[in-house]
């Protein structure tokens, strides 16, 4: 749950997107003053290029020897009176300064740099920048080279935008203008910030939907998204919000599914409690009575009934003996504390070792056992010991549960290995010719186990066991419904 205090998305790209705003207008403005500033230097350049060339063709600047002193301050006070932002200036060829009309004290320069110079008669393009005599920065000019007698004597130099223009050009920079170009970049920036805003607030409608339905799937459960058509309205988007909100349906689906999962685990594992602490009430409660009779009636029963009592007594012993054994074997399988050891070897071998074990329980009651093994069977990769114990609880189901005469089955068959139904590996049947496996037992077979006394067929910890190893082999078992047959189980191993 999000705090009081807590910025929300919406919020955080606001901010992100009026500063990202203000900053693009500040770099606009700044883009825009500077061209303006250019454009109007490369105006007034190209407007009075030719003014130094002008002014170094009057003849009256030069007398025989040098400068017309007298002529030189006259013409730069008639420029400077008729055009007061420019500036004239008469350099040495070596860019010092020999003539000026600046007034006293604004002279901050005693030589200019020749480099721009040569750039601007060389035909650099505008605008070209160079040195301003009174230090008010880079400003641009229009320079000539003048020549007396055919000698080169230095240069005229013209600042075009000189202090005086500077100055009022300040002035003016706090003027109605500039303010109303600041207000006009200010509204302008203010109209894209609350069309921003509006922007977002549709753009992050879906993902508040998304968290209100997050947020009612964690007080509600899955119930929530029965009556969401928000959420349902997220979903049928294409976007990556769209993908975003099928994702978080498919999650919660999952989820709901992993709970029914658990819970139906949950009601298995209380069943098979049940189950079991009725299978071992029976034959403790058997074992009980039998041993109480023998200490009451010793005297009273002859060598028979005693032996009698003491077989039935050591039967039911052993049934408790195994159905603990048959549980905590269930209990390593379900933890992993056993894994398969894996080896190659020939099942056919394995079943006539199995069968070896069955034969005198077989003979006794009169059973059958038959081998069905197809010619060119492969190896199988499996724990050995764990797939001789599959065959032995399958065998042994089968022979208890069916009747003298009988017929018990074991098919070894080419096909589909493994649970993912892959061409190749071994196939196993077990069939039988008992009453086979009751409707209501055969969805609970695997599962949990039959009670003892029901009189039922059911599978016991058995077949619990003989799914849980074949799970660990990458495989499982199924019960096949054949017509005419007792109970057929079918797995396959690779």
């Amino acid at each position: 749950m999000k705090s009081p205090g807590a910025w929300t998305l919406s919020r955080r790209l606001s901010l992100v997107f009026a500063v990202l705003l203000l900053a693009c207008s500040g770099v606009s403005a700044w883009l825009q003053m500077a061209s303006s500033a250019r454009h109007e230097r490369e105006v007034t350049q190209r407007l009075s290029l030719g003014l130094a060339a002008h002014i170094a063709g009057n003849a009256e600047l030069m007398q025989r020897g040098g400068l017309n002193t007298a002529a030189v301050r006259d013409l730069f006070d008639k420029l400077m009176a008729v055009n007061p932002s420019v500036e004239v200036y008469l350099l040495d060829p070596q860019g010092r300064i020999v003539a000026q009309a600046a007034p006293p004290g604004h002279l901050k320069l005693e030589r200019v740099d020749l480099a721009p110079v040569r750039s601007l008669l060389a035909g650099a393009p505008l605008p070209v920048l160079g040195d301003d005599p009174r230090g008010m920065g880079p400003k641009v000019f229009s320079a000539a080279p003048l020549q007396v007698d055919g000698r080169d004597a230095g240069y005229v130099y013209v600042v075009l935008s000189g202090e005086d223009r500077a100055a009022i050009s300040a002035r003016l920079a706090a003027g109605s203008a500039l303010r109303t170009t600041l207000w006009s970049m200010a509204v302008v920036a203010l109209l894209g910030l609350v069309a921003g805003l509006v922007a977002f607030r549709f753009i992050t409608r879906p993902l508040r939907q998304l968290t209100g339905a997050v947020q009612e799937f964690e007080r509600d459960g899955i119930a929530a998204l029965g009556h969401a058509p928000a959420l349902d309205a997220v979903a049928r988007r294409t976007d990556e919000i769209g993908v975003l909100g099928q994702a978080f349906v498919q999650m919660a689906q999952r989820i709901d599914a992993q709970w029914k999962a658990l819970t139906a685990q949950d009601q298995q594992r209380r069943e098979l409690f049940a189950n079991i602490s009725h299978d071992l009430r029976t034959p403790l409660t058997s074992l009980h009575g039998y041993l109480e009779t023998l200490r009451m009636k010793a005297d009273l029963l002859d060598a028979g009934e005693r032996a009698r009592y003491l077989d039935i007594a050591l039967g039911q012993s052993r049934k408790v003996g195994r159905l603990a054994q048959e549980l905590f074997e269930l209990a390593r399988l379900e933890y992993g504390v056993v894994q398969p050891e894996k080896e190659r070897f020939a099942l056919a071998d394995l079943v006539q070792d199995v069968f070896q074990k069955f034969e005198l329980a077989a003979e006794a009651r009169r059973q059958r056992l038959v081998a069905d093994i197809a010619p060119g069977l492969p190896v199988v990769h499996a724990d050995l010991g764990m797939i001789e114990r599959v065959l032995t609880n399958l065998l042994d189901n089968a022979i208890r549960h069916t009747p003298e005469g009988g017929e018990i089955a074991v098919r070894l068959l080419h096909g589909a290995g493994g649970a993912q139904g892959g061409v190749g590996g071994v196939q196993v049947e077990v069939a039988d010719t008992g009453p086979g496996i009751p409707r209501e037992l055969q969805p609970v077979l695997f599962t949990r186990p039959a009670f003892a006394g029901s009189g039922a067929r059911g599978g016991g910890l058995g077949l619990m066991i003989v799914r849980r190893i074949l799970q660990l082999h990458g495989s499982d078992i199924r019960l096949e419904p054949r017509a005419g047959a007792g109970a057929v189980f079918r797995f396959g191993l690779e």
